[in-house]
């Protein structure tokens, strides 16, 4: 029997080289499963939505080392800001030559792809580890979930979805695939959150039996009762059935295209799907409220099938549970505010913000997180601040960056953001059907009203289905 050759010191080193060098070209998301990255590695992100919250996002995720972009997806190629609040331009070839400016002094061969159908790029980008969505809010859901089973962590701009059974839906896909997730409502990680949960909880006013929560925003197209029915061309470099996705064939009009899409029920949710998922955070997390029981909303100015009101005052009821006694939250926009307390004195309501009604006294906050100011003055003279008991945040993005590498889960993960955004969502279902919604939470029903069936779980286009 011949005796196998004892290989020589030289080439046990060339075996060995070739074999870690075999090791140092295996993709990561191989090597760890697609949802891997290891905490020294960046986070490669691609960018669904390159609107003006769309390139927020990317200047937000531009100051992590940690994260890079690498690919960006929109059916327009660029379009003007101007009218808008963000200025400047959007799309996806402004926002792709945007991202390549920032990264060419440290990488100079850093290229960031760009697709018009975000499903093209999934496929294709297989080094892609995590999604920010930031489309219209008609398709936040069926990226979201996209996304989710390809194994990408995700971080949704609010709200989570437009109607209930897609959030309850997200939700559970989150929880199947365990990516780690995050809505886009950046007062979840303020300082003043957490401080106003901190007095709430500890007493500061004692027990709060009415809330009050409102934003000036008001409709982008006023003068509009309904449906455009003008049919202008399509502007060059815009995929419109892709900007429609589930939606039903319609004719283009720059009534929804670009941002003031909102105003339309078929696209947005109006100014609560805006910014309820922010402003109502604090007390919703202060009290772990649940799904409210009754939902009653009346609409200011036009109420139509096809266009949200000017504004809208929206009464929610969260039944008794423990110690805590019934509570009601009113939600304003459009314009519409308050009564200001007593206890306020001197001091103004700000254009958006909240107040908890305490039976010592009153905390008004301003929205998206504002910290908390404690009324009347006596009530403040002799209050001591409580020492933090909630953990701060490093910030949102942050936040979300470290939960894809392994850390604690983000501030808002899909679990708790389906919540939020059904309670708001809930609101709209009562705007739509202009009906009391008495909410069987476990059924997923109103109560004695069919009708709200239709807006509780949408048709798709086919093609377009969640699954």
């Amino acid at each position: 029997m011949n005796t196998p050759a004892v290989p020589s010191r030289r080439q046990f080193l060339k075996t060995a080289a070739a074999t870690v060098a075999t090791f140092n070209i295996v993709p990561r998301h191989v090597l760890g499963g697609p949802r891997f990255v290891p905490p020294s590695e960046k986070v490669n992100v691609a960018i669904i939505g390159t609107g003006g919250q769309g390139r927020t996002n990317v200047r937000a995720l531009m100051q992590l080392d940690d994260a890079q972009i690498i690919a960006v997806a929109d059916p327009a190629e660029s379009f003007s800001l101007e009218n808008f609040y963000f200025k400047g331009m959007g799309g996806r070839l402004p926002v792709k030559a945007e991202i390549e400016k920032h990264y060419a002094a440290k990488t100079p061969n850093h290229r960031c792809a760009d697709y018009v159908d975000f499903r093209e790029m999934l496929e294709k980008e297989k080094s892609i580890d995590a999604v920010l969505v930031a489309t219209p809010d008609h398709l936040h859901a069926y990226a979201s979930v996209i996304a989710m089973r390809a194994g990408k962590h995700v971080y949704c701009e609010k709200p989570l979805t437009h109607n209930i059974w897609e959030a309850r839906h997200v939700a559970k896909v989150a929880a199947e695939t365990g990516v780690a997730t995050q809505l886009g409502s950046q007062g979840h990680s303020s300082l003043g959150t957490r401080e106003t949960i901190e007095y709430i909880q500890d007493g500061a006013i004692g027990a709060v039996r009415d809330i009050h929560v409102w934003v000036s925003a008001k409709r982008w197209n006023p003068t509009l009762t309904g449906k455009p029915t003008e049919t202008p061309p399509v502007p060059a470099g815009l995929n419109w059935d892709l900007w429609l996705g589930p939606r039903n064939e319609r004719a283009f009009h720059p009534a929804y295209f670009p941002v003031a899409w909102r105003d339309f029920w078929d696209f947005g949710c109006t100014g609560i799907g805006d910014f309820a998922c922010h402003d109502m955070n604090s007390a919703v997390r202060a009290f772990d409220l649940p799904i409210p029981s009754r939902i009653e909303a009346h609409a200011a100015g036009v109420t139509d099938s096809e266009i949200a009101p000017h504004g809208s005052m929206i009464y929610y009821t969260f039944p008794a549970a423990g110690t805590r006694p019934e509570i009601r939250m009113t939600w304003y926009d459009g314009g519409l505010m308050p009564e200001k307390p007593e206890a306020l004195g001197t001091f103004p309501l700000p254009k958006r913000g909240c107040l908890f009604i305490g039976e010592k006294g009153v905390i008004q906050c301003d929205g998206g997180g504002g910290a908390p100011r404690l009324f009347p003055e006596a009530r403040r003279a002799e209050y001591q601040k409580p020492a933090p008991k909630l953990k701060r945040s490093n910030g949102h993005h942050r936040d979300w960056v470290d939960a894809c590498k392994g850390g604690d889960p983000a501030t808002s993960p899909f679990d708790y953001a389906a919540h939020l955004t059904e309670i708001a969502l809930l609101g709209v279902l009562s705007l739509r059907t202009q009906k009391t919604i008495d909410w069987d939470a476990a059924a997923m029903k109103a109560t004695g009203l069919p009708a709200a069936d239709a807006f509780i779980k949408e048709t798709y286009r086919k093609g377009w289905e969640i699954v």
